[in-house]
């Protein structure tokens, strides 16, 4: 994402203008536009002309509309933005007040005008328009027969392609036909890997499997890659490492990240980061209980005494419709900032998001015992999933 222009006022009221140049700044939008917001941006629009004798003709026209948001729609696959509201500034093909829905696109610039920009929008403005602060990684789960080739970043895990191809069964004296799908499956993960993963961009590529499966497609894609002088890959050779999955679909991927040897390769990126605070708040969470929470009401009692060592909070919560909910979150995070405490932000696009999510999607790791919370088994309507069992980590 770039940034092209911003000018807030003390009062937090302002106005931000930024180009989104991949996939990944939709999503960062998405994140930070919201009902009630501003938006200026060129889109299309059809417009109908009446001739003398009444007949009607119809084309297209780009034109800069500036529409109040009311709704805001993300497409995760074709990470596509749309933008519904009515317009608000006077313009030559749409009258005041129409409806119209802006479709958000790579490499146009948009105008983003808020009464309030917060400190978390902000925080994502910078993340988002500072290279230095991402680190991609790229991972093909498989097992034989199926494949997923997943992009993870830090802020979400994208799967961008899955491989089910139906493998013919080893046959007592004939395993021709189950060899012959076995390389028609490698050839269309290879594929795959190819269309879907930037070398200038990622930094590592995990092949996991269970079996020696994760070796026979390592050795099949360095063997086709010198066949076909692909350069892509055998320049890239070094960049591709090998692990244990328990199987082919996506839900392995923690595992993975958990395995110390990939940790070691990984440890600059942001999701692996995820993945440390969410495995410690989950052993605090076993071994000593008193000093992990979960739940806005028991970590906002927390961060009353400054308890707070880190907090680990979803971005789905910042994504509220109600004002005074989100508000509610932004001045938590504030809160625990300025008392020296950590804040991990985590994307509910990412595993380790979707898993905070199931436990309120609020939890701190405190600097000390608190044992009176966990004797509060106070609940109100909007928290009652605090005291629920936790899934399985």
């Amino acid at each position: 994402m770039k940034l092209v222009h911003k000018d807030i006022e003390k009062d937090g009221k302002g106005v931000i203008v930024l180009i989104p140049e991949e996939a990944e700044d939709m999503w960062q939008a998405y994140n930070i536009i919201r009902k009630g917001d501003q938006i200026r941006a060129s889109t299309i629009r059809k417009v109908q002309n009446e001739s003398a004798t009444g007949s009607s003709t119809s084309h297209r026209v780009r034109t800069t509309l500036t529409i109040s948001v009311e709704s805001v729609d993300f497409d995760t696959q074709a990470c596509l933005l749309r933008l519904k509201g009515r317009n608000i500034e006077e313009n030559e093909y749409v009258k005041m007040g129409a409806y119209h829905t802006i479709d958000l696109e790579l490499n146009r610039k948009f105008t983003l005008m808020k009464e309030e920009w917060d400190s978390i929008d902000l925080g994502r403005i910078e993340m988002a328009t500072d290279p230095a602060q991402t680190a991609d990684v790229a991972a093909v789960i498989m097992q034989e027969g199926l494949a997923h080739v997943c992009l993870i970043s830090g802020s979400r895990t994208i799967v961008r392609a899955k491989i089910d191809q139906n493998i013919p069964r080893k046959r007592k004296g004939d395993v021709k036909q189950h060899e012959k799908g076995i390389l028609r499956f490698f050839d269309l993960v290879m594929q795959a890997i190819l269309r879907h993963i930037r070398f200038d961009v990622v930094k590592c590529t995990i092949i996991a499997s269970p079996g020696f499966v994760r070796d026979q497609f390592f050795e099949y894609l360095m063997q086709e890659a010198v066949k076909t002088d692909n350069k892509t890959i055998l320049e890239n050779k070094s960049k591709f490492i090998t692990a244990h999955a328990s199987s082919g679909f996506k839900h392995s991927l923690k595992e993975v990240l958990s395995n110390p040897s990939i940790a070691a390769k990984l440890e600059d990126t942001k999701a692996l980061g995820e993945l440390k605070v969410l495995d410690n708040f989950y052993k605090i969470l076993q071994s000593e209980s008193t000093r992990a929470f979960y739940g806005i009401n028991h970590v906002e009692k927390a961060n009353e005494v400054l308890g707070i060592e880190t907090l680990l909070i979803t971005d789905s919560l910042f994504r509220s419709q109600n004002i005074a909910e989100r508000k509610r979150y932004v001045k938590l995070v504030d809160s625990v900032k300025e008392s020296g405490g950590d804040v991990k932000i985590f994307s509910s696009m990412h595993v380790t998001g979707e898993q905070l999510s199931q436990i309120t999607g609020v939890a701190a790791i405190l600097r000390f015992p608190m044992p009176e919370l966990e004797d509060d088994e106070e609940e109100d309507d909007d928290d009652s999933d605090e005291n629920t069992p936790l899934p399985p980590s």
